[in-house]
């Protein structure tokens, strides 16, 4: 495949020629071949396929919600080539069998893919870190979906068998000594808000940065939602990333999200959202991730106390991202490096996340005249709902995992094609 007089995310004009999976040269006025598909791509922009840190693709044990077919499909049709899949499953993957287990659902997955590992009291340190893992987290210092929250001589082992490997560990930071138990007399919205404080986040990063620090470990902040968690792991080396619902939604939204908009950590002052978003447009913030969790509908509408938490996200992240690029927030250059670039230099990912020569042909193609009105009903995930009802969204004409175009706008078609674990 050539692809001609392509717009890349810098603004310059540059022809990209596809090779089997991999880009083979990008540069101008090459001359197709004549066994070569050559694509027009006048006036589009191309894009490096998206990776996603932090999903949550539901199996083994809630294929209801989502399974690794269903959401590896939301996730290409929303320019997602790379998913990077959390262990509270059902099991949970926190040992070998877990993991084997997994890896094998995730065959049926449409796009590239990375596990990580889980840390609970039943967890087999030397069974996880001999597989091909992605990263050792989401390791929870709080309960959320799963029940995995762990305590502070736990997450100190789990730093110490990482740093040992190598392997970097993804964190979930709120500490729950710091919540806020009288919330618990209230029944709106607003109360989960209320109830998991911005200073329970604040204060577990402070701590987990400073553990990870004394063992020379390697931590990543998952879905930090405050400026000061922001901060505090930045100035201590440590790398962040920024859900688009946190970026995008606080709680002067949730009298209309209801309990769809309950999550972990929740929203926060609009004061807040400002805040965490000037971050992540002035480079602060290392990149977007989803933090996809989907429930159901009739999950969802329960009481704030009942409720699952956890909203979807991969398939209207790089969408949301397009159009807050379009209003001049956010440069396209700065979406590419959110969501690809920065992604693939965190976790070592040096064959993706860039369009260069011998990379993985992972491309997504948009016209960024094309705004759509984002609707869950439009949407591909097996919940059937989105937070972002009604927001703009600049969506992928096509999108290619290694050569292959494995979603197709014009025909709102997937292509049969068998992603690969990134770390095998």
């Amino acid at each position: 495949m050539l692809i001609q007089n392509a717009t890349l995310a810098d603004g310059h004009t540059r022809d990209v020629r596809v090779r089997g999976e991999t880009i083979e040269a990008v540069a101008e006025d090459l001359t197709a071949d004549d066994d070569e598909q050559v694509i027009d791509a006048t006036d589009r922009l191309l894009l490096p396929g998206a990776i996603d840190a932090h999903v949550h693709f539901r199996q083994p044990g809630y294929g209801h919600k989502e399974s690794w077919a269903s959401g590896s499909r939301s996730a290409a049709a929303g320019g997602v080539t790379t998913v990077v899949d959390q262990p509270n499953t059902d099991p949970p993957t926190v040992d070998g069998a877990a993991f084997d287990q997994k890896a094998e659902l995730a065959g049926e997955s449409l796009v590239d893919f990375g596990i990580n590992g889980g840390v609970t009291d039943d967890w087999e340190p030397a069974e996880l870190l001999d597989r091909p893992l992605f990263a050792l987290g989401e390791v929870f210092l709080a309960d959320s979906t799963g029940d995995m929250g762990i305590d502070a001589d736990l997450f100190e082992d789990a730093l110490v068998a990482a740093a040992k490997r190598d392997v970097t560990v993804t964190v979930h930071a709120e500490d729950a000594s710091l919540f806020n138990r009288a919330a618990r007399d209230r029944d709106d919205a607003d109360a989960w808000s209320a109830f998991r404080t911005a200073r329970a986040e604040a204060a577990a990063v402070e701590r987990a940065c400073e553990v990870a620090t004394e063992h020379d470990a390697r931590i990543h902040i998952a879905h930090t939602s405050t400026p000061e968690g922001i901060d505090t792991a930045s100035d201590a080396g440590m790398t962040t990333e920024v859900t688009p619902h946190h970026l995008l939604l606080s709680r002067s939204d949730l009298d209309e999200l209801g309990t769809h908009g309950r999550m972990n950590p929740p929203l926060r002052s609009e004061k807040r959202r400002r805040e965490v978003y000037d971050r992540v447009v002035d480079g602060t913030v290392d990149m977007i991730a989803t933090d996809h969790a989907p429930h159901t509908r009739e999950e969802k509408d329960a009481s704030i106390w009942d409720a699952p938490s956890g909203v979807p996200g991969v398939e209207t992240m790089l969408p949301l991202l397009l159009a807050e690029a379009r209003t001049g927030d956010l440069t396209y250059e700065r979406v590419r490096d959110l969501v690809a670039a920065n992604p693939a230099d965190v976790f070592d990912l040096p064959e993706k996340g860039r369009i260069a020569e011998g990379n993985d042909a992972d491309l997504v193609l948009v016209d960024t005249d094309d705004v759509r009105e984002i609707g869950g009903d439009g949407l591909h995930s097996n919940c059937g709902w989105t937070p972002f009802e009604g927001f703009d969204g600049v969506f992928p004409k096509w999108t290619t995992v290694r050569g292959t175009v494995v979603y197709d706008r014009f025909d709102d078609e997937f292509t049969d094609h068998q992603g690969e674990n990134v770390r095998a």
